[in-house]
């Protein structure tokens, strides 16, 4: 996977925590950039983890789905880009609480990083650095977050919906990419 990829799957993954951080500024009239960089730093270490849990899951049996692999790549990404778009033209998944409490945050960061857990299952199966992997899905997470917490103070809710659709487009076509790459070019 080159970084280009990976780096379009941290953002993908991120869209769904950058709508809540972008919700939840616009909830707390009093928002500081510390708050902010709350937010970033709550979903950016979720979503890194996550990840990286998925990708132990998937290690430990890859040798029973190792000839079908992509296809379980190609369903979690496209179910979750579904999921991520379904939610943001439905109205789901209202996570916005606007609240910096460590609890808040804790819930608010396993509810957003649940599709970083299965996307970590199917790096289990593809020739990366988790490590790597990880980092990059946790830096780029804290900073859309952060700064999305911060636009969340002065823009309006509409940017919020329409970067949950992005991220689901962006994961819909990295799982195809997975699918027609093994399928075709293995």
């Amino acid at each position: 996977m080159h970084i280009i990829e990976l780096i379009m799957i941290a953002i993908g993954l991120s869209m769904d925590a950058f709508a809540v951080s972008v919700s939840n500024g616009m909830a707390i009239p009093d928002l500081r950039v510390r708050d902010a960089l709350k937010f970033g730093f709550f979903f950016g270490f979720f979503q890194a983890l996550m990840p990286l849990i998925g990708w132990v899951a998937g290690r430990l049996f890859s040798g029973y789905i190792a000839t079908f692999d992509h296809w379980i790549a190609f369903i979690l990404l496209g179910y979750i880009g579904a999921k991520m778009i379904y939610d943001a033209l439905c109205g789901g998944d209202d996570e916005a609480h606007g609240s910096t409490q460590f609890g808040v945050l804790i819930v608010l960061s396993i509810a957003t990083s649940i599709d970083a857990l299965a996307a970590g299952v199917t790096f289990a199966f593809l020739p990366i650095s988790i490590w790597f992997s990880i980092l990059m899905i946790g830096l780029t997470t804290f900073v859309i977050c952060t700064v999305g917490a911060l636009l969340g103070k002065c823009a309006g809710c509409a940017l919020g919906c329409r970067a949950q659709i992005v991220g689901g487009v962006i994961l819909i076509s990295m799982g195809i990419k997975i699918l027609i790459e093994h399928l075709f070019f293995a």
